[in-house]
C-alpha cells in the first residue's frame, strides 16, 4: 500500500526534441485492455516520470495526498496535471484518514476524522476521481527489519517472533499492547459500524467507490488491537454492514498471501467470491516468499504463490479494475518497475489472448 515511484536513474532530464517526439507518439492510439495496470507517483510527478509510464504503455494512475492538500482545488489540479500528460487518475488517497487510530479505535477526535473522511469523499467528486482506497488497522502495518530476496535486493520483511512494529505515516507501534490495552473484536465491529454508515452514502451521492485494503500482515490480533481485514468473514460482514454498491476491496494479493492457511480463501477464491459480485475495484499484484510468521516481499515472479492463476482468475471473473505492482523490492538502478511492469502486463495479455482463443 506504499506510495510508489522510481528510481533516480530513470527521471533524468529529456532534451525539448526528444520530449517532443515521444509526446507525439504517445497519442497514437494503443492496444486497449480491460485490465488496467497504474503507477502510483507523486500527486506532482514530472512530466519525464510521465512519460516513463507511457512508455511502459500505461493509462492510468492512483496518487495519494495529505493535509494542507486536501482541498477540492488540488484534487482537480491533480487530475489536470495527469490528463494534460495523457494520464487518467482512476483513484487518489489521504493519508490523514487512512489507518486512522481515532475511527478505528474509537479515540478522541474520531468524529472529527469522519467529518474528514466525509470531506475526502466530497472532493473527489467534484474532481470527478471516481476511486479511493481505504485501510482499517488500528496500529497499521507492520514490519521487521528489511531482508533480502533474489540477487541480494532489499526488501521489506515480518517476523513475528522476532523484532517488529506497526507504522503508519509518522506513528510508529510497539508490542505488548500498542494502544495501552487489550480491544475486543465487538468493540472494532462497532466502531466500523459507526464510520462505514456515515461515509457509504457520502460515497454514493458523489460517484466514488472506497475499496478496502487487507490488514498487513493478517493476523486477527497485533498489540492488543484486533483486525477485521485478516480474514474471508471479515470482508464478508464488514461489506454486509456497509450494504452499499460503493464499498468493496482494495485486493492486495500479497497481503492475503502472507496469511497461508489462516485467511479462509486464498487469493484465488476471493476474486471468485468478491469479483463476481463486482466489489474488487482495485489489486496490489504483489507476491511474498511464505506465509507468516515469517516472509520476505519477492519480485512478483519470484514468490510462492503462481501469478498467472490470480490473473486469470480476475479475467476470469471480468474484472475492469487497475493492478498496481506494490512493494517492488530495491533492484540496482532503479530498474525494478520497469521489471515488474513488463512481467504483469506479459502476463495479463497471455490471460486475454487465452481468454479470446488465441
Amino acid at each position: 500500500m506504499s506510495v510508489g515511484g522510481i528510481g533516480p536513474a530513470l527521471s533524468k532530464t529529456l532534451d525539448a526534441e526528444t520530449r517532443d517526439r515521444i509526446t507525439s507518439a504517445l497519442n497514437e492510439p494503443g492496444k486497449k485492455s480491460t485490465i488496467r495496470i497504474v503507477m502510483q507517483p507523486n500527486a506532482r510527478a514530472p512530466v519525464d516520470t510521465l512519460t516513463f509510464y507511457k512508455q511502459m504503455g500505461l493509462e492510468d494512475v492512483t496518487v495519494w495526498t495529505d493535509p494542507p492538500n486536501d482541498n477540492a482545488e488540488y484534487y482537480i489540479g491533480t487530475k489536470k496535471h495527469f490528463a494534460d500528460n495523457g494520464l487518467n487518475v482512476y483513484g487518489m488517497g489521504n493519508g490523514s484518514v487512512h489507518n486512522q487510530d481515532k475511527i478505528v479505535l474509537n479515540l478522541p477526535g474520531r468524529d472529527e476524522k469522519v467529518e474528514e473522511y466525509k470531506k475526502h469523499l466530497r472532493n473527489l467528486g467534484k474532481a470527478g476521481i471516481t476511486y479511493t482506497t481505504y485501510a482499517h488497522m488500528g496500529n497499521g502495518i507492520w514490519d521487521s527489519p528489511n531482508e533480502t530476496t533474489r540477487g541480494g535486493a532489499s526488501a521489506r520483511a515480518f517476523n513475528l517472533n522476532g523484532e517488529n512494529w506497526g507504522r503508519w505515516n509518522r506513528n510508529k507501534y510497539y508490542p505488548p499492547l500498542s494502544h495501552g490495552r487489550e480491544y475486543t473484536e465487538e468493540e472494532l465491529w462497532e466502531n466500523w459500524t459507526y464510520f462505514i454508515r456515515q461515509v457509504a452514502p457520502v460515497a454514493e451521492e458523489n460517484n466514488v467507490r472506497i475499496g478496502v485494503h487487507p490488514d498487513d500482515p493478517p493476523i486477527p490480533k497485533l498489540a492488543g488491537v484486533p483486525r477485521l481485514f485478516s480474514h474471508f468473514n471479515g470482508y464478508k460482514k464488514a461489506l454486509e454492514i456497509a450494504n452499499s454498491p460503493n464499498v468493496g476491496l482494495c485486493l492486495c494479493v500479497g497481503s492475503w498471501m502472507e496469511g497461508g492457511d489462516t485467511v479462509g480463501k486464498d487469493s484465488v477464491g476471493m476474486i471468485e467470491h468478491f469479483g463476481k459480485q463486482k466489489k474488487i475495484f482495485k489489486v496490489h499484484f504483489r507476491n511474498v516468499d511464505k506465509p507468516i510468521p515469517h516472509f520476505v516481499e519477492t519480485f512478483v515472479d519470484d514468490g510462492y504463490t503462481d501469478m498467472y492463476k490470480i490473473m486469470k482468475a480476475l479475467k476470469k471473473v471480468k474484472f475492469d479494475g487497475v493492478l498496481f505492482p506494490d512493494h517492488v523490492p530495491n533492484m540496482i538502478g532503479g530498474h525494478g518497475w520497469a521489471f515488474t511492469v513488463g512481467y504483469v502486463k506479459a502476463l495479463r495479455d497471455r490471460v486475454e489472448a487465452e481468454a479470446n482463443g488465441k
